[in-house]
């Protein structure tokens, strides 16, 4: 009954924020497909779009493709590369753009469960080729997510989600970026899964994509290999 009533607030306190910054809320939609070859190893494509009001003024867009490999259970690494093109503000992808950037990063997620819930911490490295020159990157987040519902074909149709993410370089400021999402997912099928959440940044002296509230929007579909057809379906948090 805690649980229920705790996810009951922390919905009903995202949709308030959500609706009452309408006009200073951005857009943030993500599209991500991801092939699972086998029970170890997985692919995928992904890209994003964003605005910084609500579907206008959009500044920002990315694709990318990485390879992934379950290590163990609760231990998977991946490699992934993608473009990156930030644009400056005032309208829809006015020039010159601020960022042209490709990058590479390495990352891995260190997955444990306490009970229901699911806790994630990803640490993931950037090698960043802007139109300003090379810079690296690091990355850390922690999430816990938790997914309820009526069992329908071994999953749960429904997963709140809860996530807080630092950026930080090896130079000067050294702190770049905290990143908050909360998020609401739902499968309608074992294969597909649409997530709607509230994103909150706050940016310290960074000269790349900007913006502080958006509504997050995803879609994202998870395919199988026929021979692998019984392989668990992917429950990890939801985001770039």
């Amino acid at each position: 009954m805690r649980i229920k009533l705790l996810i009951a607030i922390l919905l009903n306190l995202s949709i308030q924020t959500i609706f009452a910054q309408t006009s200073g809320l951005g857009s943030w939609n993500i599209m991500n497909v991801k092939y699972n070859l086998d029970e170890k190893w997985s692919v995928f494509g992904e890209a994003q779009l964003r605005s910084l009001k609500f579907y206008s003024d959009f500044h920002y867009y990315e694709y990318k493709g990485a390879i992934s490999y379950k290590v163990q259970k609760n231990v998977n690494i991946t490699l992934g590369a993608g473009s990156y093109q930030t644009y400056k503000e005032g309208g829809n992808f006015v020039i010159p753009k601020n960022n042209d950037e490709f990058r590479i990063w390495p990352q891995i997620v260190l997955y444990q469960s306490i009970g229901k819930f699911k806790i994630e911490q990803r640490y993931r490295t950037e090698l960043r080729f802007t139109s300003s020159g090379y810079r690296n990157r690091f990355r850390y987040r922690l999430g816990v997510s938790y997914p309820f519902g009526k069992e329908i074909n071994e999953y749960k149709p429904y997963q709140i989600s809860a996530s807080n993410e630092i950026f930080f370089t090896n130079n000067e400021p050294y702190f770049e970026r905290n990143r908050f999402l909360v998020a609401f997912n739902y499968k309608p099928t074992k294969a597909t899964t649409i997530q709607i959440g509230y994103l909150h940044q706050f940016d310290y002296k960074i000269n790349d994509e900007s913006g502080r509230d958006f509504l997050q929007v995803g879609y994202f579909i998870e395919l199988l290999r026929k021979t692998n057809q019984n392989n668990s379906i992917d429950t990890d948090i939801k985001d770039n």
